[in-house]
């Protein structure tokens, strides 16, 4: 710990050291689209940090997994297809709890998308995104949130978008869901931040992804992003480790209802 005394206009108190406000050991974390790209490096990130983590997603996430343990942490692997969570996710979670006896992080960061133009986009794609994208987000947070308020506290980040501030071109069931997912994690905040629950969200800007193939292989629209990009690269999944530590661990307790843009500088120009 350390003392702070007598700063003008300042009641003395003791503040964490820094490594200490960034430790998660004893933790649970729960990370949907754990099986690769953000959000395998962010449960890779998490147990570094000294969560146990919960790896959920509709692929295999042993490479996840046998990461985590290489460097000596804890994982567990889970079955989780989102489009089916409101049949799946109350028995899911009772589960981890069971197996961990506490959920203390939750990371939406399971999703999908959709290309074509607006005009020609199938009804039914649109809804398989939204479905998804955002109200999967709302019924784990929803479930999660409840052993929260028992426990007496946690941390929820779901996962924005560039497109939560932007319409985007072909993709307007992803633009729709991300756009949601910031409202939803605004209100979500309000509500839960009398149980000690922090609710934020992080918006990627353009990460070398599966999800961004089509863009990367397209040469005009490779360009142009980069032409647009401060930092001048793609964002790589492991620029999101710091991130997602930071919302949640203790550094970030007066924070919530944020959407924190991690995208070399994308939203500035």
């Amino acid at each position: 710990m350390i003392s702070v005394k007598n700063l003008p206009g300042t009641a003395a108190c003791s503040v964490e050291a820094p490594a200490a406000l960034f430790n998660l050991k004893g933790t649970c974390a729960v990370i949907t689209g754990a099986a690769s790209g953000i959000g395998q490096m962010m449960a890779v990130g998490l147990a570094a940090a000294g969560a146990r983590c919960a790896l959920l997603d509709i692929a295999d996430t042993g490479q996840t997994r046998k990461l985590i343990e290489e460097n000596g942490g804890s994982a567990e692997s889970f079955f989780c297809d989102l489009a089916a969570a409101a049949e799946t996710a109350e028995p899911l979670f009772s589960t981890i709890h069971s197996r961990f006896g506490s959920i203390d992080i939750l990371v939406n960061c399971g999703g999908i998308t959709f290309r074509s133009p607006a005009m020609d986009y199938p009804l039914e794609a649109f809804q398989n995104v939204l479905n998804i994208n955002l109200t999967a987000v709302f019924l784990l947070s929803q479930i999660a949130a409840r052993y929260m308020k028992e426990q007496g506290g946690g941390h929820i980040i779901n996962m924005a978008s560039a497109l939560s501030f932007q319409g985007g071109m072909f993709v307007p069931g992803y633009t729709a869901s991300k756009g949601g997912v910031a409202q939803l994690t605004k209100a979500l905040a309000n509500e839960w931040a009398r149980y000690n629950i922090n609710v934020n969200a992080i918006a990627p800007g353009y990460i070398d992804t599966a999800l961004n193939t089509a863009v990367i292989q397209d040469p005009e629209r490779n360009r142009q992003v980069l032409d647009r990009l401060p930092c001048a690269r793609w964002g790589k999944p492991e620029d999101f480790i710091g991130t997602v530590i930071f919302l949640s661990s203790p550094a970030s307790a007066y924070i919530t209802g944020h959407v924190l843009c991690v995208d070399g500088g994308y939203q500035s120009r």
